[in-house]
């Protein structure tokens, strides 16, 4: 008999693979790591504005603490892009640009062991901005924003490939500035906000999920334990931490949430960050979470960080290139990558 608790491994005698089961279902271990590809898991940060936006792209090793340096750059200066990522590659999503005070729907995509310049990917489904991204190994979805109405998409590509979006389905109620965490399976989209530009307007608790493996809409999954928007979220595969945001008040907080992501329920609290902001962004590797930059109002380029599996409160990590905040953040070594 194989016992399906959390953490158990299978030999899989039909595809000759080892699988673990992370509580939701079995999966195959990779056979590389971001060790072997990036000497630890390797944190990136795209876009965003000081307030002027930017193309910049930087990286760091989440494994230790430091300060980032300089990757690249993407192809456009964007505010609010989406990001994900599987082992090897990054892909950042669309974004808003002045002052040309346009939304754009473009898909850039890096390679993450490597530093240089984005390459284009294709385009999304709706141009928008403020919108989040989630990812299993194979597919990366982005769904929520702005452009210029709240918007309820969700888009998915394959990431080993290039070519535009295809429709996945729609989010239970249409916002922006909403954040992701992701386990193998799911893909957990986090708070935002439901009303009109100023995005303060019809801040949300609302956890919506899908399967990333599957096409359809989101259901519940439950809710934060406070309303929150342009917060950093990531995960490894098991907790899904939301850190700092904004406030239904217009305040910046800086709890930190946590949700089991194989089960359905509310968010609960595990600790705060050293800085109260919002609009940063976060990775994470399978032990530890890393948040970015934000607004305080003025923007900053502190990078706090907690272990995943505990909780407490946040700690110094290191510094971004420059101040600077609305940007995204992904990794090869988060949630939903097993």
């Amino acid at each position: 008999m194989t016992y399906k608790v959390a953490g158990s491994i299978r030999f899989n005698t039909d595809s000759s693979k080892l699988e673990i089961y992370n509580g939701e279902a079995w999966f195959e271990i990779d056979a590389t790591s971001p060790e072997q590809q990036t000497g630890g898991t390797r944190g990136i940060i795209s876009g965003g504005g000081t307030p002027s936006q930017v193309n910049i792209i930087e990286f760091a090793n989440i494994n230790s603490a430091g300060n980032f340096t300089n990757f690249g750059d993407l192809n456009n200066k964007v505010n609010g892009p989406a990001g994900t990522a599987d082992r090897t590659r990054g892909i950042t999503s669309a974004g808003y640009q002045a002052p040309s005070n346009a939304y754009i729907n473009n898909i850039d995509f890096v390679t993450i062991a490597s530093t240089g310049d984005a390459t284009n990917f294709g385009d999304l489904t709706v141009a928008r901005g403020y919108s989040a991204g989630g990812s299993n190994s194979t597919r990366g979805l982005t769904g929520g924003g702005w452009g210029p109405s709240n918007s309820d998409v969700i888009d998915y590509v394959t990431i080993q490939s290039t070519g535009d979006a295809v429709d996945f389905g729609n989010l239970t109620v249409a916002r922006q500035v909403d954040a992701t965490v992701n386990s193998p399976t799911r893909v957990v989209f986090t708070g935002g906000c439901t009303g009109p530009s100023p995005f303060v307007i019809g801040t949300t608790d609302r956890l919506d999920y899908v399967f990333t493996s599957t096409l359809g809409n989101a259901a519940d999954f439950g809710d934060l334990n406070q309303e929150t928007f342009g917060t950093g979220a990531c995960s490894n595969a098991i907790r899904g931490l939301i850190m700092g945001g904004g406030g239904s008040s217009s305040s910046k907080l800086n709890n930190i949430q946590f949700i089991t992501i194989a089960t359905l329920g509310n968010a609960l609290d595990f600790g705060d960050t050293p800085s109260t902001h919002y609009y940063g962004a976060s990775c994470a590797s399978p032990t530890r979470a890393i948040v970015a930059g934000g607004s305080t109002p003025s923007t900053i380029d502190v990078v706090d960080y907690v272990q995943i599996m505990t909780t407490g409160n946040g700690v110094d990590f290191g510094n971004l290139t420059a101040n600077r905040d609305q940007m995204t953040g992904f990794s090869n070594g988060h949630g939903g990558l097993g």
